[in-house]
């Protein structure tokens, strides 16, 4: 497969956003024209479109089964999607700007931390995280340290931890842990805090789970 470009696609209207697999053969895109296609390798047409933002698309993420498809937008919005319906199953409405990325916890089944809750974390312009507990459709976190939009989340390998990065120029690590009551007083609390010299615009564990790696707007690279 390598040095071979298959066809490309052109389904939107307008620039494509962001692409995540399904599987070795399906996956979903998004685009600045406000829809989502599902795709299968060796099929001309989408398998599936989905309409409801109202404004541009700018990532989707399938969840650890590969059932739910969850995408962010500019309408301030997060909606949750099933291969089994046309309409969303969640419309999760919180932030009041712009939602610029989400990330799926690696817990829950299909997971190696199937004990764990399965939660979905957003990143928004308004300088905040949520924590949504997608089964029940609500928010069960807002983490609120940054000052500046959220560029990146992303979750430990094991899902007891989330780091966030922002233009503030701040890496914030939070604990995600949580009890089936969520009166948990640890969850959403700030376990660790790092400053570097330019905005962050990704944040990323290693495997091993004890570091981050993060991006910056002067070109810098931190761990």
């Amino acid at each position: 497969m390598w040095n071979e470009c298959k066809p490309c696609l052109f389904f939107f209207s307008a620039p494509a956003l962001d692409v995540d697999w399904q599987s070795n053969n399906t996956f979903a895109s998004c685009s600045t024209d406000m829809c989502i296609h599902v795709c299968k390798l060796g099929q001309d047409r989408p398998i599936k479109t989905f309409q409801g933002h109202t404004n541009e698309v700018n990532a989707i993420k399938w969840d650890p089964t590969g059932n739910l498809l969850a995408s962010c937008s500019d309408d301030m919005t997060l909606k949750i999607w099933s291969m089994k319906q046309d309409n969303c199953v969640h419309d999760l409405q919180a932030h009041n700007k712009e939602i610029y990325t989400i990330k799926w916890s690696p817990t829950g089944p299909g997971t190696n931390n199937p004990n764990a809750n399965l939660m979905l974390a957003s990143a928004s312009f308004d300088s905040t995280v949520r924590l949504w507990d997608v089964d029940r459709g609500i928010c069960i976190h807002t983490l609120t340290k940054h000052q500046e939009p959220v560029y990146s989340v992303a979750f430990s390998p094991d899902g007891r931890y989330l780091a966030s990065g922002s233009f503030d120029k701040c890496v914030h690590i939070w604990n995600t842990q949580v009890c089936p009551s969520y009166l948990n007083s640890q969850t959403g609390a700030l376990v660790h805090s790092y400053r570097g010299t330019g905005g962050i615009f990704e944040v990323c564990w290693n495997a091993a789970g004890d570091k981050v790696g993060a991006s910056a707007s002067d070109g810098s690279v931190s761990i």
